[in-house]
């Protein structure tokens, strides 16, 4: 830390109990008064230096007073600062340093110690000092900065404390690479390596790098007015917005320690308050300082991460923070949601007028806030499994990320006995269809739900489910549902349908594929190498189609049996209700039986084909070899 020297003589100054007396030889004729302690002085040396103990003395004298006493409680820094003034009246050797400039040059303002009472004095001293070498130090015009704390309203006079802050936003705000501060002050060279040279010559050192959050730490040691200030400067100047976001996530988690979960007890207890409270803020106190961090942060996507982003929030709830706090807190995860995991959205409840163990109202607001953004730029395109995206492709959308994590999300909350069926329903509803490749997850979700919810009509049940498309479920959610219990009969049914529909699809798929090999495989006897080497290969395909035409044989045989197993229960339930399978039959369309039947056909006639064409391959094989050996 710099320092200043001022004065020549010995310090001729002693302190006994709650005063200070001064050695000099000569009595004392003055006594002056600061708080507690009290200072026994001479009066030529303090009214030579200062226009206020002039005038104050000379009123003294004026009413005959042998022995003045002075009373100056309300002087700028306290019995400290008038304990250096005096030393510096009396030309006792002293230091100016950032730590005492600011108490000194506010006390020597309060006394009137300008150049009208002496060459040199402590005004023109104290701005020399500030001036040349606190404000062009980064460390020292921190630390003047911490001290303006305690005599404010002076420093604010004095300008103090905006050249202090203007000081420390031109040097953050500036490439630390180009100057010599802040780095110099920890040591501008590290060694091994490097090449610097000092008068041509290699020193074997190398500039120290310099990070863009080298100034984060330093900064949040201020308390919350003076932070914010040079926040704003740091703004006007045209600091970078990641930057600025930056720093302010450093102080949030550094006086809310459930910010940063790998900060230690030991740690946090060694930290100082921002707001310049004795003891523990209060929770006035500690609102104030959130709803400051949230108008600091700027709005902009990718500013703060999402994490912390949602720390913010869940603290937001606990300490009951405004409206508009938790409204801009919501809005800006809500830019960022395809960021977020399922841990983040599982905020508690602290709201003592719903019941439910998760806030999901909040939720649905952040959700809200994230459809309309992408909606705004475009960023929700239209997929669906039939364009080949699928869950876990590298090719998903923000939209599609975000319909994963709320399916995630449904199910975590599902068990839930105290969510009401329309607010499940509507934050399931807010996804749009096309950001669900599969319904597996979303199906997921309302299994579970349904589960946990067992007093539902069937007229609910069917409101629920409609949410989902079977169209949209994998062949193991269909085998799923086609046995839940839990789910409608109408539901069952239509998933019936569509697997079966799955089942032929992929069967007819199958019977390409072998048509297809019979065509653009062929032996050609001229070249024997190629005859042999296609004859092998269309073995193993034929090999593999063979298994998954018999899986698939399997399967549909299986489904045929539940089917005529179903039908059996449902005539029974109809019984009296006017044919209830009919007009069943009529509305969907269909005949299960037929149609499985038939797709049971065409399996047995694609084996066939499939073994005919193995026979041909093996004749053709047999054909090459002997003509081979002729």
């Amino acid at each position: 830390m710099a320092c200043m020297k001022l004065g020549s003589k010995a310090d001729a100054f002693q302190r006994q109990g709650q005063a200070w007396f001064c050695t000099t030889g000569l009595p004392s004729d003055v006594v002056v008064e600061v708080g507690e302690m009290s200072f026994h002085l001479h009066k030529f040396p303090l009214l030579s230096r200062s226009g206020v103990m002039e005038n104050m003395i000379g009123e003294m004298t004026e009413k005959g007073e042998e022995k003045c006493v002075i009373q100056l409680h309300s002087v700028p820094g306290g019995s400290k600062a008038f304990e250096l003034v005096a030393k510096f009246c009396y030309g006792v050797k002293l230091e100016l340093t950032a730590m005492n400039i600011v108490y000194l040059r506010c006390a020597a303002e309060y006394l009137q110690m300008t150049e009208e009472y002496g060459e040199g004095n402590l005004i023109a001293q104290a701005e020399i000092f500030l001036n040349q070498v606190v404000l062009r130090s980064w460390k020292d015009s921190i630390r003047a900065l911490e001290t303006c704390e305690d005599v404010l309203s002076e420093a604010e006079q004095l300008n103090i404390v905006k050249r202090c802050i203007e000081s420390l936003a031109v040097k953050a705000c500036t490439d630390p690479n180009l100057f010599s501060w802040p780095m110099m002050e920890h040591g501008p060279m590290q060694s091994p390596g490097g090449s610097v040279l000092w008068n041509g010559i290699s020193t074997g050192a190398r500039p120290r790098s310099a990070s863009s959050d080298w100034w984060y730490e330093d900064v949040s040691n201020l308390s919350l007015p003076l932070y914010k200030r040079l926040i704003s400067v740091m703004e006007s100047r045209g600091i970078k917005a990641e930057n600025l976001a930056g720093a302010v996530m450093h102080y949030a988690k550094r006086y809310f320690p459930g910010l940063n979960r790998r900060q230690t007890i030991s740690e946090s207890s060694t930290r100082v308050a921002p707001l310049s409270f004795t003891n523990a803020p209060s929770e006035d106190e500690q609102r104030l300082l959130l709803e400051e961090v949230d108008n600091m942060l700027p709005m902009q996507k990718g500013m703060a991460s999402t994490k912390f982003l949602f720390g913010l929030l869940r603290t937001a709830m606990i300490l009951q923070a405004s409206p508009t706090c938790k409204a801009n807190l919501e809005k800006r995860i809500g830019m960022q949601l395809d960021q977020a995991t399922l841990e983040d959205l599982l905020m508690p409840n602290f709201s003592h007028d719903v019941e439910t163990l998760y806030d999901v109202d909040s939720v649905k607001r952040i959700l809200e806030h994230f459809l309309v953004l992408d909606q705004a730029t475009g960023g929700a395109s239209p997929c669906s499994a039939d364009d080949g995206q699928i869950m876990g492709s590298p090719s998903l959308t923000p939209i599609t990320m975000v319909a994963k994590l709320m399916d995630g999300y449904l199910a975590e909350v599902a068990p839930d006995v105290n969510l009401k069926l329309p607010k499940f329903h509507a934050l399931a509803a807010a996804i749009p269809d096309y950001a669900r490749p599969l319904d597996d997850g979303l199906y997921r979700a309302i299994d579970i739900y349904l589960k946990a919810h067992p007093w539902l009509t069937e007229s609910e049940r069917e409101q629920l489910c409609r949410l989902m498309d079977c169209q949209k479920l994998s062949l193991e959610a269909c085998t799923h549902a086609a046995q839940n219990e839990r789910l409608p009969l109408r539901v069952v049914v239509q998933v019936l349908f569509f697997e079966q529909l799955q089942l032929r699809t992929s069967i007819a798929g199958c019977f390409l594929v072998s048509d297809n090999l019979d065509g653009s495989r062929p032996l050609r006897s001229g070249l024997v190498a190629s005859n042999e080497g296609g004859w092998v290969s269309a073995v193993r395909e034929n090999q593999v189609l063979k298994v998954g035409m018999d899986n698939m044989r399997i399967r549909v045989s299986e489904l045929e049996k539940e089917c005529s197993n179903m039908r059996q229960e449902i005539e029974k339930l109809g019984k009296g209700r006017n044919g209830t399978w009919s007009t069943m039959s009529k509305k969907f369309g269909f005949r299960m039986k037929s149609q499985m039947c038939s797709a049971q056909e065409g399996s047995v006639s694609s084996q066939s084909r499939g073994e005919s064409k193995l026979d041909k391959l093996k004749f053709q094989g047999k054909h090459a070899k002997q003509k081979k050996e002729v």
